[in-house]
């Protein structure tokens, strides 16, 4: 899952979670920049380093005092040839996933200003977060960066946390066709943030209040474990209501936001004793209506506010997958490929691998791979023959060494330039089959024998 979009809101990260040693959320806690786990006295919570789990960008730190360990090193891509930067983690098919990317800038490029690139926004010194609830579709799950035209530095990243969640949560929402991008989650009428051990999930709720409603506590415990979304129930500890039986009108998120889609949840708690013979009755609309019977006002516990993003992952055939699987096993034939050489090919379509062109298709398929003088070593994979969209192949000009594969899948294919490498081995006689193909160049490789007979003479077909 390639994650990209400019955020048009501001989140302050609270860390207020205190657990002991032996608790952790499940999933992975990165802390990007760092050099060996650590877990943060704060918090109670392990981070790991990022190595591994990247291979673009240098490490810095921040020499800053009173800073969280996971804001005080980070990750930056100072690389402007590549068209983005991916984290790629194993992942489940088919699970659930809360992903929290995290920034903190502190000048660490001795600049005075933050730079604005996809996936966040930055303001007034802040730290800040973004998040998304989304669905693995393969074995992997890639969170990426990316620059874009208001660029002018080097994007970087402090820290990462992929949360797995259950089943049953969010399946409101079609999470094969939308991801949840989170705008806004919130426990009214609370003085502090709630998040784990609180929340299992690590979810952050966000305090909510209102200068014109009135805060009211509950009475009594409860268990919120078969609760819609399985909200933490400490976010039903307080509430926000009115003293009398009018509307519950209150800005909440409290900015402006985009005209989209939205998912929202909404979380109600009413723990008055039942023999006070009075109802609370109303109609959920943008705002809280008493209803005519209702003899006290509106009251609301929480909620979360997620704007709803079309997948980049349309993975939905076999063919499409072997696409992505084949290009991964290409990557990993040579030795040292592009730095963007992770993620998905193909998308977002502004910001696909170097040398990599897809089709303009709802499910993308790769067409061209222009790859010269890039100084790559390594062997051409065989998988390459499962790029059975690519009309054209060039790979002029490096170091590849090891046998050129067969190719009788890819029968689309026009322009084969494998010249100036270190090839061996003989023709593939599979080339016969290719009826498209008008350009064969193979000079200054190290090959054997003579090029299939079927190919010579043909017409149109020029060959070196």
């Amino acid at each position: 899952m390639y994650v990209s979009i400019f955020l048009p809101w501001l989140l302050t990260i609270p860390f207020l979670v205190h657990s002991s040693p032996d608790q952790q959320p499940k999933g992975l806690l990165i802390n990007c920049g760092f050099d060996v786990k650590q877990t943060v006295k704060e918090t109670g919570l392990t981070y790991i380093p990022d190595d591994g789990f990247t291979f673009s960008g240098n490490k810095t730190s921040l020499d800053a005092k009173n800073l969280l360990p996971i804001l005080s090193t980070l990750r930056y891509f100072p690389d402007k040839a590549a068209r983005k930067y991916c984290y790629t983690f194993q992942a489940i098919k088919g699970l659930k996933y809360l992903v929290r990317t995290i920034y903190y800038y502190g000048g660490f490029d001795g600049g005075k200003e933050p730079p604005v690139f996809d996936q966040i926004d930055y303001a007034n010194g802040l730290s800040s977060y973004y998040e998304i609830i989304l669905v693995a579709h393969i074995k992997t799950l890639s969170v990426c960066i990316a620059r874009n035209n208001q660029t002018v530095s080097s994007p970087f990243i402090s820290a990462i946390e992929v949360i797995s969640l259950d089943d049953s949560m969010y399946n409101s929402t079609d999470l094969g066709a939308y991801a949840l991008v989170t705008v806004a989650r919130s426990s009214f009428g609370n003085e502090d943030t709630i998040s784990f051990p609180e929340d299992p999930y690590y979810r952050l709720w966000q305090p909510f209040k209102d200068d014109s409603t009135d805060v009211v506590s509950s009475q009594s415990s409860i268990t919120t474990s078969e609760f819609w979304n399985k909200p933490p129930a400490e976010a039903f500890v307080t509430a926000i209501t009115m003293s009398t039986t009018k509307k519950l009108d209150v800005q909440w998120p409290p900015g402006l936001l985009p005209s989209t889609r939205y998912h929202v949840s909404l979380y109600f708690r009413d723990d008055r004793n039942s023999k006070t013979n009075t109802w609370r009755v109303f109609s959920i609309l943008v705002i809280l209506i008493p209803d005519t019977k209702s003899s006290i006002a509106p009251l609301i516990n929480a909620g979360e506010i997620y704007q709803l993003m079309p997948s980049y992952f349309p993975i939905t055939s076999f063919g499409i997958r072997h696409n992505v699987m084949a290009m991964e096993e290409l990557a990993r034939g040579f030795d040292n490929p592009p730095l963007d050489w992770s993620g998905d090919p193909c998308l977002p379509r502004e910001n696909s691998w170097t040398g990599v062109s897809c089709s303009q298709e709802k499910m993308p398929r790769i067409i061209s791979l222009q790859l010269t003088n890039l100084g790559l070593t390594g062997i051409l994979a065989p998988t390459v023959n499962n790029l059975t969209a690519l009309h054209h192949l060039w790979l002029e000009d490096n170091q590849i060494s090891g046998s050129i594969p067969e190719m009788n899948s890819v029968d689309q294919l026009e322009t084969l330039h494998l010249e100036s490498n270190n090839f061996t081995g003989p023709i593939p006689k599979s080339l016969a089959t290719l009826q498209y193909l008008r350009e064969i160049f193979l000079q200054h490789n190290k090959l054997d024998g003579p090029i299939p007979q079927e190919l010579q003479g043909r017409k149109g077909l020029h060959i070196l």
